[in-house]
């Protein structure tokens, strides 16, 4: 049996310059690109951490809602962030006020930059679209 792969489409799509599929459903799971500070329209946000969090966080829960899934059915996320002692505590508060119990696995990695020099975190994610998520 075959699966397919449908893309996820935002009006606007940031990602659209960039030549980068905003995500799939693939089946019953949504596969997120890695979400930055940009706006709807390809603008980068080049804020503090705060404000770049609060952007990414945004954009997740946006390019899910498109793929008719929510934050509260994120399973999987990966956070990479270019400054880990400044930013793991907050990260994990973070986690805490976008995300509810049973938090979503998490793999938290340190990198030296991103894809533009003003970025300080990236956050991809696997969600469900159908089904619930049992703790």
């Amino acid at each position: 049996m075959a699966i397919n792969a449908e893309v996820i489409k935002l009006d606007p799509d940031p990602f659209k310059d960039y030549y980068i599929a905003q995500g799939y459903r693939v089946g019953d799971l949504i596969v997120i690109s890695g979400q930055v500070a940009i706006t709807e329209d390809g603008t980068i946000i080049e804020g503090d951490f705060d404000t770049q969090a609060e952007a990414t966080f945004r954009n997740i829960q946006r390019v899910l809602e498109a793929a008719g899934s929510s934050l509260a059915k994120v399973i999987k996320v990966t956070i990479y962030l270019t400054d880990m002692q400044a930013h793991r505590g907050r990260i994990m508060e973070l986690r805490q006020k976008w995300f509810t119990p049973p938090y979503p696995a998490d793999t938290l990695v340190g990198v030296k930059e991103l894809g533009h020099p003003s970025r300080l975190l990236e956050i991809e994610a696997i969600a469900l679209a159908n089904g619930d998520i049992i703790g």
